[in-house]
């Protein structure tokens, strides 16, 4: 894969509604472990359409990894223009730094959010731009992403697009391998 996209679900459908929530802090290590194996197979470029949550998170993993993977760009797709238009001004700084450090960013529609048929056309461009998707959503819990969900399970059947899906299940098993590791005093050796 040289081109994945990564989307899922909004920070309030997680219910989270503060930058250092804890739950942060998994999703993107989940993130991060599903991009470094691409990483290492030669990935070179991320594409999100700068959502509030999971893409926004995602793009900081991948600011991140452009340190160790040189030849890793993002590029950030909205939907519309001025998508950030109604948000809060924090936010707004939050959502401009990350388009500082992309090294592409474009509206797919050239006009200002007028009809939700731009949001299908963003899922279906950006996917047309992809070989794969990594995607944060469980069918369990509905919300935004599914629309992306059912498009990508779509595309993978026809062999369009590969669909690498992080589940409330792969985010319970990391959440628990993570604090084993931390569990112990990595300062003494194990005793037999």
């Amino acid at each position: 894969m040289k081109v994945v996209a990564i989307s899922g679900y909004k920070a309030h459908e997680l219910g989270i509604f503060d930058s250092n929530h804890e739950a942060i802090t998994y999703i993107k290590k989940a993130i991060e472990n599903r991009l470094k194996p691409l990483c290492d197979l030669g990935l070179e470029w991320v594409i999100i359409s700068g959502q509030l949550g999971v893409e926004l998170w995602s793009a900081e993993v991948v600011i991140s990894l452009k340190q160790e993977y040189k030849d890793l760009r993002l590029a950030v797709l909205t939907p519309y223009l001025e998508q950030e238009s109604r948000w809060k001004e924090e936010t707004k700084q939050y959502y401009q730094s990350i388009l500082d450090r992309a090294d592409f960013n474009d509206s797919i529609s050239k006009r200002p959010y007028d009809s939700p048929v731009q949001l299908k056309q963003k899922n279906e461009f950006i996917l047309s731009k992809a070989d794969g998707l990594i995607l944060f959503y469980d069918e369990e819990n509905p919300g935004s992403p599914r629309f992306m969900f059912d498009l990508a399970k779509r595309m993978t059947d026809r062999g369009d697009v590969e669909l690498i899906q992080i589940t409330a299940m792969d985010m319970n098993e990391l959440i628990q391998e993570e604090q084993f590791l931390h569990s112990y005093d990595h300062d003494e050796p194990f005793e037999n």
